[in-house]
């Protein structure tokens, strides 16, 4: 593991904890600002996707690592709207059983050790697309530790486990960039099963999420995150 690697990994899980503690510590929050970065996010993160994961996938594995991203898309959906049907990134304020809150957990895991891989695979083709992504990964971590502590509260968890499902959500991170460096599947498929899952979240997970109410600043966040994206890009010369 690189220290670029390293410390990436250590601070999408750091926003992990953070989110589980301004659930935790009923710390207040602003729910439109919540929307639009979330908005924000979805835009950003369907742009590196599309643009530079997904082609920089079929650069490295061929026409298969389509395959490969779908496989990663199917999965997510899989894991957390299939198998686990009551999870979306936002503040939970119905109670919910047990089942439901590990459910989603289980399905979370997923998602968080592809991100680790994301940026371990990201970072092995440029330190610009490295960066690039851990920024994508970055901008829905608060929100994702923020909804899976709210949904271990809303099920009768205590502070500590709900800051303990969102510190675990880090941890899987954290072993998505270790395995990377020694699990040649995911050396070789990192890249394409990243573009799915990347694509998933911010489509699937995080559009729906404002894309529902009303209002123009939700709509122009998204386009705003699609714009800055592109922008650091170019700036960086990427």
């Amino acid at each position: 593991m690189t220290r670029a690697e390293l410390s990436y990994a250590l601070a999408a899980a750091m926003a992990n904890i953070l989110g589980a503690v301004a659930v935790t510590s009923r710390t207040r929050w602003t729910l439109r600002a919540h929307d639009a970065t979330l908005s924000f996010a979805a835009g950003f993160m369907v742009s590196v996707a599309i643009a530079d994961l997904l082609p920089e996938a079929i650069a490295v594995g061929g026409a298969s690592a389509a395959t490969v991203a779908l496989v990663g898309y199917l999965l997510v959906h899989l894991t957390q709207h299939t198998l686990a049907r009551h999870f979306h990134f936002g503040e939970e304020t119905h109670e919910v059983s047990e089942v439901v809150s590990v459910s989603a957990l289980i399905g979370l895991l997923l998602h968080t050790f592809v991100d680790g891989v994301a940026v371990a695979s990201s970072v092995r083709v440029s330190p610009t697309l490295g960066a690039l992504v851990f920024v994508a990964v970055l901008l829905h971590k608060f929100p994702e530790g923020l909804a899976i502590s709210s949904l271990f509260l809303a099920a009768g968890a205590g502070r500590a486990r709900a800051l303990l499902a969102a510190a675990s959500l880090g941890g899987a991170t954290i072993l998505g960039v270790l395995l990377t460096d020694v699990v040649p599947a995911l050396s070789s498929n990192g890249l394409a099963l990243a573009a799915g899952v990347t694509l998933y979240v911010g489509a699937s997970n995080l559009v729906p999420e404002f894309q529902s109410k009303g209002g123009w600043r939700n709509p122009a966040s998204f386009f705003v995150g699609c714009g800055v994206y592109f922008l650091a890009r170019q700036l960086a010369g990427h």
